[in-house]
């Protein structure tokens, strides 16, 4: 019996690629008809299979391949961070000697390919699957798959023929890699080499993981191009400001600073939504350029809200226009309690007692508490939660 490669690798260097998908085919049938194989499956396979079985997919059948509009696909590409490195992408995976024996294929975090590249041969081979620009590629609508096994793992994965659940997946491979942005570590999507599964090579793993390094990478370098072109911005601009002041990106990467100690990143701004800065206490942002002016409160002014009990109506002004939000009641009765606690504040487990009765559901109140703080910005400090130093706010009881 061959033993399949440790990590990520679907099979060891050497291996006999035609036996082994025999043997895996084997194995594949004896766990779906409920018997017991003579080697189970890699623990990985183990744990799609278990999944997408909980789904009710059907191994033998044609699930899910409903593919997105073409305008929804395409406006994906366009917002997807991945389109600045697709052509870095298509260089390494495509410009490769062998490259005409499978497919390169980019999907966003959802799962949705949005870029497929490769010889007519393959493109046609894969289109019998629905493996097309715009189908969701997840284990939820075609099963166990590299690409969507990758994203419910979130890690790399390789499958080989019938380590796939669907029978129709069985001649071919997938290695796919989980691309992330640099900027926030958020997954943004994945990388995929797909083709007919004898024509497996170990090194395709490492080419895929490759290519996607360098793209992160490229990306990474963007995003400094990006803080340069902003600092160079607003220098003039400043020019004469006194006092301490940060310059930040939409995601509070800082561009320039003066006055303070410099710090690399900060909380996203919003638009006349309060921010908490160490080192400059509370500020509200202002627009400038493609970034953001942050600095102390001295330099702004005071920060006063108003909240209308009746009509659950937040207002909230600095300098400038101000604005306004409407809270949930739940929201706005732990705005209440954290009010009338004054400066001292107020703990989770009593915010549980005053609201819940009892104190066995701290988690719940900090869970409100963080999607409060999401909505008001930082009107509220936490540990304990007070209303932030510098804001003035005025509850408005019903009539």
């Amino acid at each position: 019996m061959t033993i399949a490669a440790s990590g990520q690798g679907a099979v060891a260097p050497g291996t006999d690629l035609s036996l082994h998908a025999r043997e895996l085919r084997t194995i594949h049938d004896a766990v779906l008809s409920g018997s017991r194989p003579r080697q189970a499956p890699r623990d990985l396979v183990v744990r799609s299979w278990r999944r997408v079985l909980a789904e009710g997919l059907e191994a033998q059948g044609r699930n899910l391949r409903d593919p997105l509009p073409l305008g929804e696909t395409e406006r994906r590409r366009e917002a997807s961070p991945i389109a600045l490195v697709i052509d870095e992408l298509r260089h390494v995976l495509t410009g490769v000697a062998d490259a005409s024996t499978y497919l390169m294929v980019v999907t966003d975090a959802d799962g949705v390919v949005l870029w497929r590249e490769g010889s007519s041969r393959v493109r046609r081979q894969a289109d019998t699957l629905g493996f097309t620009e715009g189908a969701v590629w997840t284990e939820r609508t075609v099963g166990t798959n590299a690409i969507g096994t990758a994203l419910a793992e979130s890690a790399p994965v390789e499958l080989f023929s019938a380590e796939h659940f669907e029978s129709a997946q069985h001649p071919w491979y997938c290695s796919a890699w989980p691309m992330h942005d640099p900027r926030t570590g958020d997954l943004i999507g994945v990388v995929d080499i797909s083709g007919p599964a004898l024509t497996l090579h170990p090194a395709i793993r490492v080419l895929v993981e490759s290519a996607v390094r360098l793209a992160e990478g490229r990306l990474a370098g963007l995003h400094r191009d990006h803080l340069d072109r902003l600092r160079r911005t607003a220098e003039p601009l400043l020019a004469g400001t006194s006092g301490p002041l940060l310059v930040v990106d939409d995601l509070g990467w800082v561009a320039h600073h003066a006055g303070l100690a410099h710090r690399e990143r900060i909380a996203a701004p919003r638009e006349q939504h309060p921010l908490a800065v160490p080192g400059l206490g509370l500020c509200v942002p202002e627009r400038l350029g493609e970034g953001w002016l942050v600095r102390p409160p001295q330099e702004r002014g005071a920060v006063t809200a108003r909240l209308d009990l009746g009509s659950r109506l937040l207002e909230v002004s600095g300098s400038g226009e101000g604005w306004r939000t409407s809270l949930t009641a739940r929201h706005a009765e732990l705005l209440r309690l954290v009010a009338a606690a004054g400066p001292a504040g107020v703990t989770a487990a009593a915010l549980s007692r005053a609201v819940h009765g009892d104190d066995q559901h701290t988690v719940t109140v900090r869970a409100e508490m963080s999607r409060l703080r999401r909505v008001i910005g930082a009107l509220v400090e936490p540990h304990p939660y007070r209303v932030a130093a510098g804001v003035s706010l005025t509850l408005e009881e019903p009539a």
